[in-house]
């Protein structure tokens, strides 16, 4: 009679080293997962952290340690206006792609085939294509003779005199357009996290569909309303090229006027200030979005 396997090891054998991992019998020690982390823990530091160490040091040391120009950041007129333009501006694009995007990812949610694909596909190929491209475009729809001007002006809408690029809302139309993807696919991966039988259910027991989407849907897809939020309005912060090839001057973000203190005014300081104004702006965007999911979670 032949001993299985298992008896011949005998019941207080060691398994190999292999079937520990795999089996879940041993943990990794606190040494060994820093150790494991530590790859990334470096490119981390090397392509973040020290950039922005970096950038507050510009801002702090001139070549001494001064607020200089964090004081004539926030008492000059001109640089007050442009972070509020950039703020509200990420804040008015964040809030239309929401809008937008919300029903798109709920129609990707609820079709099947070829349909799906071909929606999934109009989110993500435009991805695919540059933001300089996708920027000229706008610059094409909305110059002075340009297709939608032209439009509007045969509608009566507009006159001779009115202009559409160089706007403000020109600004945050192509925005809107550019960041679209970057508000669905949070939504979609939510949406699509839902049971699918919580709103028939919902209808059964006697609520209504706005009341369904409302009390069910809506509120079981917050932390991906909450993730696009967030996600459109830190990438608006930053962004420069469609402010700049549609805005212009008359529309200058914070991104611009960076970039023309450091490349034209060899002011590296009070761009660095900047810089770090929007980081911390960003940061507490993300700080106060986390509190409030958390909160959330906390009340379920």
């Amino acid at each position: 009679m032949t001993t299985p396997p298992a008896a011949r090891l005998g019941a207080s054998a060691t398994p190999p080293l292999g079937l520990q991992l795999f089996s879940g019998e041993r943990h990794l020690t606190a040494a060994m997962s820093w150790l494991l982390l530590s790859p990334v823990l470096v490119l981390f530091l090397a392509i973040f952290a020290v950039p922005v160490l970096g950038m507050a040091r510009f801002s702090l040391f001139d070549p001494d340690f001064t607020f200089e120009n964090y004081r004539l950041l926030f008492s000059e007129p001109l640089f007050l206006r442009v972070i509020w333009r950039t703020l509200w501006i990420s804040a008015a694009v964040a809030a239309i792609t929401l809008l937008l995007g919300y029903p798109v990812a709920a129609l990707m949610v609820r079709l099947r085939g070829w349909k799906a694909f071909a929606i999934g596909a109009c989110v993500l190929v435009p991805l695919w294509l540059s933001i300089l491209v996708r920027s000229y475009a706008w610059v094409v729809l909305l110059a002075r003779n340009g297709i939608v001007t032209s439009f509007l002006r045969e509608l009566g809408l507009i006159d001779e005199t009115t202009k559409l690029m160089f706007t403000d809302g020109a600004v945050i139309l192509a925005m809107s357009h550019v960041l679209l993807p970057f508000m669905i696919l949070p939504l979609y991966a939510s949406l699509n996290a839902i049971p699918k039988d919580l709103a028939p259910a919902a209808h059964g027991l006697g609520a209504s569909h706005m009341e369904a989407f409302f009390r069910v849907t809506l509120q079981l897809s917050m932390p991906g309303v909450f993730a696009g939020l967030v996600l459109v309005f830190v990438l608006s912060l930053g962004f420069f090229v469609t402010p700049q090839l549609v805005g212009g001057p008359n529309s200058m973000m914070a991104s611009m006027l960076i970039s023309r203190e450091a490349t034209y005014g060899d002011n590296w300081g009070l761009a660095s200030s900047l810089s770090t104004v929007l980081f911390v702006c960003a940061l507490c965007v993300v700080a106060v979005v986390a509190r409030f999911t958390a909160s959330r979670e906390a009340l379920r």
